[in-house]
């Protein structure tokens, strides 16, 4: 591992003045809180002039594969997505609920600077410590770059985040690589936008009865497109499990619900919801 950082890491002492900076994180993460194993994804984090960008590095194949091709294909899942100005603590974050929404929190955390260090691919790097979204997160910074930025909503430390994870082993951040690119990555087409849609801008507590809607009648869309169908050779799949009439909505419903409560551990845990079991 050490020598993958001695190998990365060594472009950020020349991409300091780069247009944009592109840093991507391993992302370890449990959706549900009782599991033995995690989830992982890589996710990129674009440091652009004015702007700092956190995404799924899934969309980024994505994008690159409809530009070689030609083709339109749309990707999303629930990974975080989050867009601010570069040092501020004000966060767009990107949701889907059914459609794509986003909302504006501000998230500044109050961080507590340790005395104890380490080395990590020749970068010294501090220890802080900070309580946010009710957990207690633990990083760890570096001030050999001239960034304060970091994975998600991770900034305001006076260096760049390498890693950061909570006291509970549900999530974790680690920077893997990075690089600079010629020009500001666009992310209009999906990030921005999702299958040519724009996303909606609503308060938090209009996405939370959303989510609660949407628990309460999980196949609502399904459904319509159950009742509409005039294709007598089409299929329609819930769970891996063919519908093959209305009577198995109810047990369908009812196992999707399930699986909304057991995988209900967000990164903030604070804004977990609380759904009724009928």
């Amino acid at each position: 591992m050490k020598n993958i950082f001695l190998f990365v890491f060594v472009l950020l002492t020349f991409s300091v003045r780069a247009q944009t900076h592109r840093f991507v994180y391993e992302y370890h993460f449990k959706t549900d809180s009782t599991a033995s194993e995690k989830r992982k994804a890589s996710m990129v984090l674009d440091v652009n002039p004015e702007e700092v960008k956190f995404y799924n590095y899934d969309f980024v194949v994505t994008d690159s594969i409809n530009k070689t091709k030609g083709e339109n294909n749309i990707t999303w899942d629930d990974t975080p997505a989050v867009i601010r100005k570069k040092n501020s603590t004000i966060n767009q974050n990107y949701l889907m609920v059914q459609n794509i929404f986003v909302t504006e929190t501000d998230d500044k955390i109050t961080w507590k600077l340790l005395n104890e260090t380490k080395q990590m691919g020749g970068y010294h790097l501090q220890k802080a410590t900070a309580t946010f979204g009710g957990r207690n997160w633990t990083a760890w910074f570096t001030k050999d770059i001239g960034l304060n930025e970091g994975p998600y909503k991770f900034t305001g430390l006076p260096g760049m985040v390498f890693e950061v994870y909570d006291d509970q082993d549900n999530f974790r951040f680690t920077l893997a690589k990075s690089y600079r690119l010629a020009r500001t990555y666009d992310t209009q087409s999906i990030l921005e936008n999702f299958a040519g849609q724009k996303p909606v801008k609503i308060p938090e507590a209009k996405l939370r009865k959303l989510m609660l809607d949407s628990y309460r009648d999980p196949l609502r869309e399904f459904k319509e497109h159950l009742k509409n169908n005039t294709n007598p050779n089409a299929h329609f799949m819930v769970m891996g499990i063919e519908v093959k009439s209305p009577e198995q909505l109810k047990e369908l419903s009812e196992k999707m619900q399930q699986h909304i409560r057991k995988n209900n551990n967000p990164i903030e845990l604070d804004k977990a919801m609380h759904y009724p079991l009928k």
